[in-house]
């Protein structure tokens, strides 16, 4: 019912917001400048706020057409270089021959798309091959391509390292910092010669003991049973993912807005004048952001609750009880595999210690093979986008794989 309800409300809307972009874009046409009644722009503003409240379900463009390669600047083009019903290997391929570390970033499945690391890339991209997981929208994904749990997932990482072949990195921001390490795990000890070499964790739940932040204490207040029962819908009828079971991208986005309510209402205020006194680089700026916030995926249900049930409640990972497919994880099992793990100082999500908890478990490293580093004044996404990222948190990333790309 929680689905067909926020469809039916969509739909209903819809006309609604239909009659809005068409009052916007009058407003902006009658538009004369310093002459235009202050009424006429209040009135445009209030219809671009309705139009634009929407969400879409379909992935933005990365838009990234070209990238600078040392004094000079290269044209970049999008290629799939592996694909399943439930992601893509997709790399930022240059138009070059000039030979790059290569790197696989590993997006959070939670709600957003890959785009949402959009400017994590953007940094790594001059001095690197760029890979990323490219996670498609589960209400797309026809129920007969199987499940897709967290042991799926792990075999995705694995299949798009050994598609990269060896001698790759691989770069796992917030979720899915537990999923790579399991996989390096699992290449470990199996001897795959295209485990990582490589690992950088940001901003991740390795071991949510440490330092619980409101969103660990959420998930442990109720049993994964509530869970299953309040947050998981089946997709309707009308989409190729029909009658499959999902954690709604829509839930994911009212819970991520609930945290930081006052901002997001506050941002919207200020929207609402910025267009209304035509400040065209503020409202633009405020467009971008939330053209790609409020586009959201569907999770899979198991994928959704085991990963509730196995990080934020059993601990499984540092406890030493995760398997991946019956067999044990074992991080003590890395030995070529360099670690380095990121953690923002004011990260309210993922608190200071739980990434870091990483250097601990991996044993079978040697110190010389660990790093740390502490972002002062950021938040969890300022460990992987703006400007402390770009000028402050990156350098050590790039150095922990240029010494160990030799």
């Amino acid at each position: 019912m929680l689905y067909k309800f926020y469809q039916a409300q969509a739909d209903l809307l819809y006309p609604a917001r239909q009659m809005a972009r068409l009052g916007a874009g009058l407003a902006r046409a009658m538009d004369i400048g310093d002459y235009t009644p202050r009424l006429l722009r209040q009135f445009g503003a209030a219809c671009s706020l309705l139009a634009e409240s929407a969400l879409t379900h379909h992935r933005p463009d990365y838009g990234f057409s070209n990238s600078r390669l040392g004094n000079g600047i290269v044209g970049v083009t999008e290629e799939v270089a592996f694909d399943t019903p439930f992601g893509s290997l997709l790399r930022f391929k240059k138009d070059t021959d000039t030979v790059q570390p290569r790197v696989l970033v590993v997006a959070p499945m939670s709600g957003h798309f890959a785009t949402l690391l959009r400017g994590t890339v953007s940094v790594l991209l001059p001095d690197h091959d760029v890979y990323i997981t490219d996670w498609k929208n589960a209400r797309d994904i026809p129920l007969s391509e199987g499940i897709f749990g967290f042991d799926e997932y792990v075999d995705h990482l694995i299949q798009f390292l050994e598609v990269m072949g060896e001698g790759s990195h691989m770069i796992a921001v917030c979720q899915p910092a537990v999923a790579g390490l399991a996989a390096t795990a699992v290449m470990a000890e199996a001897g795959n010669r295209a485990q990582p070499r490589s690992l950088t964790l940001m901003a991740g739940p390795i071991d949510t003991r440490s330092n619980p932040t409101k969103v660990n204490e959420l998930a442990k207040s109720r049993p994964i049973e509530w869970f299953e029962k309040n947050l998981i819908a089946k997709v309707p009828w009308r989409y190729p993912g029909a009658f499959r079971r999902v954690y709604p991208g829509f839930l994911q986005l009212s819970a991520f807005v609930s945290m930081n309510l006052d901002r997001h209402i506050n941002a919207h205020m200020a929207q609402f004048r910025a267009l209304a006194c035509g400040d065209v680089v503020a409202s633009e700026a405020h467009r971008k952001f939330y053209a790609e916030y409020g586009a959201v995926m569907d999770l899979p249900a198991e994928f959704y609750l085991e990963t509730v049930k196995r990080v934020f409640q059993d601990h499984d990972l540092p406890l030493g009880r995760l398997t991946w497919h019956g067999q044990p994880v074992r991080p003590e099992r890395i030995r070529r595999t360099a670690l380095l793990t990121v953690e923002g100082e004011r990260d309210d999500i993922c608190a200071i210690g739980q990434t870091m908890a990483a250097l601990d478990l991996c044993t079978g490293l040697r110190i010389s093979q660990k790093r740390h580093h502490l972002q002062t004044g950021v938040g969890h996404y300022g460990v992987f986008s703006g400007s402390r990222w770009a000028r402050e948190v990156y350098p050590k990333v790039r150095a922990m794989i240029a010494v160990t790309n030799q």
